[in-house]
């Protein structure tokens, strides 16, 4: 996770810096990738590609183990990919992407929904997440002190009050 998060985070940085700094606003993934030929040379299309092929990878890796880790705890089991449950989890997750995938039309429009779709549920997952771990039926000694727990809500709490504003100034301009 935290590899995705970083090349996401100095992708979203590089073109910022880039976008604001020519003024321009980007309504198209080529368009995005030609504006960091300045920044990046000749090989920009090379990175981009890249970037996106491993930020798509981490994710998707990340998505089949939540869905794995969730679905294997509603059934009040760890997670581990031998196991049925974890493993059902692993497909709801990846071929309900896969699907998607063959609807896309526009590409940057995809990734723009992804995003959109991704902040919708990452509350519930994150609250899910608090749950099963702190559940000791599921976590056993290792579940979490009341203490954390209260970090985590607030921490959910905080994530949940950003993606509400987030979706409020996606869809009313």
């Amino acid at each position: 996770m935290i590899i995705g998060w970083a090349i996401n985070s100095a992708m979203i940085i590089l073109a910022a810096a880039t976008f604001f700094k020519n003024g321009m606003k980007v309504d198209e993934l080529q368009q995005a990738e030609k504006l960091l030929v300045p920044l990046l040379g000749n090989n920009a299309s090379v990175v981009f590609a890249l970037a996106l092929l491993f930020a798509g990878v981490a994710s998707s890796i990340t998505s089949g183990m939540a869905g794995g880790s969730i679905v294997a705890g509603m059934f009040k089991e760890p997670y581990d990919v031998k196991d049925n449950h974890s493993r059902i989890g692993i497909i709801i997750s990846l071929v309900g992407a896969l699907v998607l995938i063959f609807f896309i039309v526009n590409p940057f429009r995809g990734l723009i929904l992804s995003q959109v779709f991704l902040s919708i549920q990452l509350p519930f997952t994150i609250a899910i997440q608090i749950y099963l771990t702190s559940s000791k039926k599921v976590m056993g000694k290792y579940a979490n002190s009341p203490f954390l727990i209260g970090v985590l809500s607030v921490i959910a709490a905080i994530v949940t009050y950003f993606n509400i504003k987030l979706l409020i100034g996606f869809f009313i301009k």
